[in-house]
């Protein structure tokens, strides 16, 4: 009895070692909500310790990092842990648009276990847009596509049938609604917040106006320099107007969250923003718990809106020292129960379909992604993939040249002709032309 006890002992000894600590950090988004869903679900991870990964048993632990709010900076300190080859951070939020640009750094998820599968349920035109020369560089995590926040019932309370279908319906609404809320004594309201400060957040924002009036995408998919021409000029023209009318003069320095927080407080009628911005403002705290509706974005001389394409996929550094732990990791954040879990919570919307049917989502708050489907499927991609790896470059001289016509320092036909050059001479491969 005493030897089957010690060899039992010394079995679960062998047991013990066998199975490896290991820690991954995981840099994720930087809004509350975001944190709060990831250390949930990293949390849930850790709770099914060990896990069985390439026949080795690992209790892992996950560290969630809030990375920079702006998705420009965020890019910035990727590119600083590339250059150094650094492993500070294991697995990583990266923005749709940056796999071309990063994919070197980037390791294969087809290398392990799980992603071959599991690739099949997601949106085909997503995860081909993360595989870069047959390699999977990011799952997809939660897409995104702009869309317009209205108060419900302030338009009641002004006498308005509906939302705006049109820029210029959101325009007159909007100045009637501000005149109006100003002359009842709140001096701090607005009429339309957006997110007009130098950053991707203004590429998403000026290519909606530009492709809602008919104007481009900036750079065509065939290689097409498009942007100067007369529709995209109006266009930000338009936008222009906006800025100190039905716009506070701060908002060319506004982000997402400064835009929510406006929006939230109850200071404005209408807000462009992600779907992220709904749960929040649903919120016990919230200004305009209950008032409030989701539509798409108002059309422009094309006669219909458009929706810049966004999300977020999930990757894991090349350089990490445990690139299998941290995939296996990767392919708990994107499953199909975790989606389902984030949509609700967090209101992102699913990068697997068939979450989009099931009934638990249905039946919650934001039950009206399924409605809104057709948008997310036919969003205005940026034209990462023509210009990658230089993609952030050209983003950078859109959304200076489309600032500095926001904040008056240049007017719209010089700026969009200034960065016609810029830009050819940026991709000297691509030719200039209309939309």
């Amino acid at each position: 009895m005493k030897r089957l006890i010690l060899a039992f002992t010394l079995f679960l000894g062998t047991v013990a070692l066998a199975q490896q600590d290991v820690s991954v950090t995981w840099m994720t988004g930087a809004n509350t909500p975001s944190v709060q869903f990831a250390q949930k679900t990293a949390q849930r991870y850790m709770d099914a310790n060990p896990h069985t990964i390439g026949g080795t048993d690992y209790n892992v632990t996950i560290e969630v990092v809030p990375g920079p709010d702006s998705a420009t900076d965020r890019l910035s300190l990727y590119l600083q842990y590339f250059e150094a080859r650094s492993s500070e951070v294991d697995v990583m939020d990266i923005d749709v648009i940056w796999p071309g640009d990063l994919a070197a750094h980037l390791a294969n998820l087809y290398d392990y276990e799980g992603f071959e599968a599991a690739v099949e349920d997601f949106f085909p035109a997503i995860v081909e847009n993360n595989t870069v020369n047959g390699e999977l560089v990011g799952l997809p995590y939660f897409t995104d596509a702009g869309l317009l926040y209205y108060r419900q019932d302030l338009l009641d309370e002004y006498g308005f049938d509906g939302p705006p279908e049109t820029w210029q319906e959101l325009e007159q609404m909007a100045q009637t609604i501000q005149d109006g809320e100003r002359e009842g004594g709140n001096p701090d309201f607005w009429g339309y917040v957006w997110q007009g400060n130098a950053y991707e957040g203004l590429t998403c924002d000026a290519l909606e106006w530009v492709a809602s009036n008919g104007g481009g995408s900036i750079i065509e998919p065939d290689g097409t320099i498009s942007i100067n021409n007369e529709r995209a000029i109006a266009a930000v023209e338009m936008a222009a107007n906006w800025v100190g009318t039905i716009s506070p003069d701060g908002v060319t320095g506004y982000q997402e969250e400064d835009a929510r927080g406006t929006w939230q407080s109850g200071n404005a009628a209408f807000m462009r923003n992600w779907p992220y911005a709904y749960v929040p403002g649903q919120d016990a705290d919230s200004a305009i718990r209950d008032k409030f509706g989701v539509t798409t974005l108002p059309a422009g001389d094309s006669g219909a809106g458009a929706a810049t394409l966004g999300g977020w996929q999930l990757a894991v550094n090349r350089y990490s020292p445990n690139p299998e732990v941290a995939a296996d990791v990767v392919l708990h954040l994107g499953s199909y129960d975790e989606q389902l879990a984030r949509a609700i919570e967090v209101s992102n919307l699913p990068t697997i379909e068939a979450v989009y049917e099931d009934q638990e989502l249905l039946d919650s708050d934001v039950g009206w992604f399924n409605a809104l489907l057709p948008v997310f499927r036919n969003a205005v991609a940026r034209p990462s993939t023509i210009t990658a790896p230089q993609y952030g470059e050209t983003s950078r001289l859109f959304f200076s040249a489309i600032h500095d016509v926001l904040t008056g320092d240049e007017d719209a036909s010089t700026a969009l002709a200034i960065l016609e050059l810029d830009l050819e001479a940026l991709h000297p491969d691509l030719e200039l032309g209309e939309p």
